[in-house]
């Protein structure tokens, strides 16, 4: 959750704090999906280690009539999230806004704004955040890493016109783009997330990531102010960025509303994974994880970085939806 957090927040979508690598997201693979919910789930792993023979055999439940699909009630909290029914009330009342206003007005964006300037605009907004990404590898004690950061910034403000072209990433400097705030540096020394909250206007946090977000949110205005405090041009930028990033997730986002049987567990869930998964890669045990991928379970049975369990079936023949 730095400046490039901002977007997300506007736009109302499944938000953004830590780091990677496009190349380490394996090519997609497209394949019909089924939907989930006509599928029976799948056994638990201990049982099919056990055989079938040892496994309890289960009744079905029999089929509802009419076709009624028939949704199972929330808990009133769980483990990590202790306001899950005010949480899922906020992030339906967030995608009906977006069903009816945001999804509209970025698609329309999208089509009236050719891919490259858009894709320059982004670059832009992103190029600004890098020296927070710097400073927070530094206080990681990653010198490396920081040197990188800032190599691509000075890179992409000159030869890149300013952030507009990201020509660090390519030959020969092929330094990739990582996120990286303030929020990852408190979870890279210990610091517990925290409750997990969907808050309208900011989309899916933590207690940790939102106070580490909005210290680099600030960062900027209070070190170096004009243009950074400015509302002139603090509004124009992160509407861009909520459009940009409202248009990137919208593949993910559909699907996760047609195809998952509790879009918002899913999408907190996958939030929570990523989030780990970047602490983890700064602390060294996975790879980073892509920093263009959004902050919203796919929901479309594709292999990705972050471990989430498939919403339809990953190969043909599967006769069974994954459960938990």
């Amino acid at each position: 959750m730095s400046l490039a957090a901002l977007p997300f927040a506007l736009a109302l979508m499944t938000l953004q704090p830590g780091g990677g690598d496009p190349a380490a997201l394996p090519a997609p693979i497209e394949q019909p999906a089924s939907p989930a919910s006509a599928l029976p789930p799948c056994p638990a792993t201990d049982q099919l280690a056990a055989g079938s023979a040892a496994a309890p055999a289960q009744t079905p439940a029999p089929a509802p009539e009419g076709g009624t699909i028939v949704v199972t009630a929330r808990p009133d909290s769980q483990p990590g999230d202790p306001m899950l029914q005010l949480n899922a009330q906020s992030f339906e009342m967030v995608q009906d806004v977006d069903e009816a206003l945001v999804g509209p007005v970025a698609m329309a964006y999208k089509d009236a704004v050719p891919k490259p300037v858009r894709h320059g605009i982004r670059n832009f907004l992103r190029n600004l955040t890098e020296p927070i990404v710097a400073l927070n590898f530094l206080v990681q004690l990653k010198p490396g890493k920081a040197a990188e950061t800032v190599g691509r910034f000075a890179i992409n403000s000159t030869i890149g016109l300013g952030g507009l072209f990201d020509i660090a990433k390519r030959d020969p400097f092929k330094l990739p783009y990582r996120r990286n705030g303030f929020a990852n540096t408190l979870g890279y020394y210990g610091v517990e997330p925290g409750a997990y909250l969907f808050l309208p206007l900011i989309g899916p946090t933590t207690v940790r990531d939102l106070v580490g977000g909005t210290i680099d949110g600030l960062l900027l205005p209070t070190a170096i102010g004009a243009p950074f405090n400015n509302p002139y041009f603090t509004l124009p930028a992160a509407g861009l960025s909520a459009l940009q990033g409202r248009i990137q997730i919208d593949e993910q986002l559909n699907a996760l509303r047609n195809q998952s049987r509790d879009p918002y567990i899913d999408a907190r869930d996958f939030y929570l994974r990523r989030r780990q998964a970047e602490i983890d890669a700064l602390r060294g045990r996975v790879q980073y994880p892509d920093a263009d991928l959004p902050f919203v379970n796919p929901g479309t049975g594709r292999s990705i970085v972050v471990p989430v369990t498939p919403i339809v079936p990953a190969a043909p023949g599967v006769t069974c939806a994954p459960v938990g």
